[in-house]
């Protein structure tokens, strides 16, 4: 995949960021951005050359900018007292607390100042309301140890924009918190979500299980009800799980992504979605390396988060089954025939072969898999209708 000419500075921060995690060798990183060794090279150098003196962020973004277009670095200008300083960032980010915008002033300026300062000088100036104080209760979620265990995904639902609606679909790191996919759609259709998660595998590998909402495009928690986009992610090796019904807070990483999405981006007016898509990536480039994290102890996502070592197949893999399974065929309507009787599976798999796995204990009762998802069981004792 080519540097795209609209975001090739967002693209060389991605880039270094994850080369300086060293989870994947330069040479495959290069290969899933598309760009040759030499040029990986010539990024990775820039970034390792970055002043200390300046702030972590305006500098490696000074260093990755093309040299005939912009200067190499734009410090911080700080003003005169600490309050000056703590407005500046306030309005840069107006949905910032006290935590944040300290943590922000000693990173970038080298300014120390405690998280309650902040606080008041905010309420002395007005900018925090009564709401927003009793929003801002912490919470604390259990959370995977690995990066790349679980990816939370989900539809913002949708917003009026004036060309139509945005359905902002979104995927989350469980681990680390990083923002892997922040998209505007048009609609939440499963090409749409095929599209935008073939190209984060493309770039962060397969994680090991996606966790989504029930219905459409996802699917349901019903073993038997695999939507085809959640065969396309078995067939990568991918695990798909479902939220339990109306318990929103099983992806309530992703639901407090929402909020902030809301807060930091979604209180402005947009012509089209490809405005939206600008906004959205800017902001997801700032949420990712530069927006401290409450629950990370005041880290970046980015700090945490690692890439997948399990690149996507250019093809997808071939179907195999143990020997000892029957396999069988799905057939138009969803059907499979299994010792003369009819057995409904799903019509996401017509024409995919599945495996019928016998039970040993229970005489006449299978187990049915498609790849390494154990779908349903089949009870042949009893009257199955065909």
């Amino acid at each position: 995949m080519p540097w795209k000419d609209q975001t090739v500075l967002d693209q060389r921060l991605e880039f270094v960021t994850l080369a300086a995690t060293a989870e994947l060798p330069v040479s495959e990183l290069c290969r899933r951005f598309g760009i040759s060794r030499n040029t990986g090279y010539k990024w990775l150098a820039r970034a390792a050359a970055a002043p200390p003196e300046a702030g972590p962020a305006q500098a490696l973004a000074g260093r990755l900018c093309d040299r005939s277009r912009r200067p190499l670095h734009s410090p911080w200008q700080t003003g005169p007292a600490l309050e000056t300083a703590v407005l500046e960032v306030r309005r840069a980010h107006p949905a910032w607390g006290g935590r944040k915008i300290a943590h922000v002033l000693a990173r970038d300026r080298a300014l120390q100042i405690a998280p309650s300062t902040v606080t008041h000088v905010l309420h002395r100036h007005g900018l925090i309301s009564t709401a927003a104080s009793a929003a801002a209760t912490p919470w604390h979620r259990f959370e995977h140890e690995q990066p790349n265990s679980l990816w939370q995904m989900d539809f913002k639902g949708h917003f009026a924009i004036d060309s139509g609606r945005c359905h902002a679909l979104t995927v989350l790191d469980d681990h680390s918190r990083f923002n892997i996919v922040l998209a505007a759609c048009a609609n939440e259709q499963r090409s749409s979500v095929q599209h935008c998660l073939h190209e984060a595998f493309t770039i962060y590998g397969l994680p090991t299980r996606i966790n989504t909402d029930n219905g459409a495009p996802w699917g349901s928690g019903c073993r038997s009800e695999l939507s085809a986009l959640g065969a396309w992610l078995v067939r990568l090796g991918v695990g798909l799980s479902h939220s339990t019904p109306a318990h929103p807070q099983t992806n309530g990483k992703d639901e407090r992504f929402h909020r902030s999405l809301k807060a930091e981006v979604l209180q402005q007016r947009f012509a089209d979605l490809p405005q939206v898509q600008r906004a959205f990536d800017w902001w997801r480039a700032l949420y990712n390396r530069e927006r401290p994290h409450q629950s990370l102890a005041m880290a970046t996502p980015a700090q945490r988060y690692r890439p997948s070592p399990r690149p996507l197949p250019s093809v997808l893999p071939d179907i195999e089954y143990a020997t000892g399974d029957l396999v069988r065929k799905v057939q138009q309507g969803g059907w499979i025939s299994l010792r003369g009787h009819n057995v409904r599976v799903s019509t996401a798999l017509i024409g995919q072969p599945v495996a019928l796995r016998p039970r040993h204990d229970l005489d006449g009762v299978y187990e049915l898999f498609f790849c390494h998802r154990k779908l349903d069981e089949i009870d042949l004792r009893q009257s199955i209708k065909s």
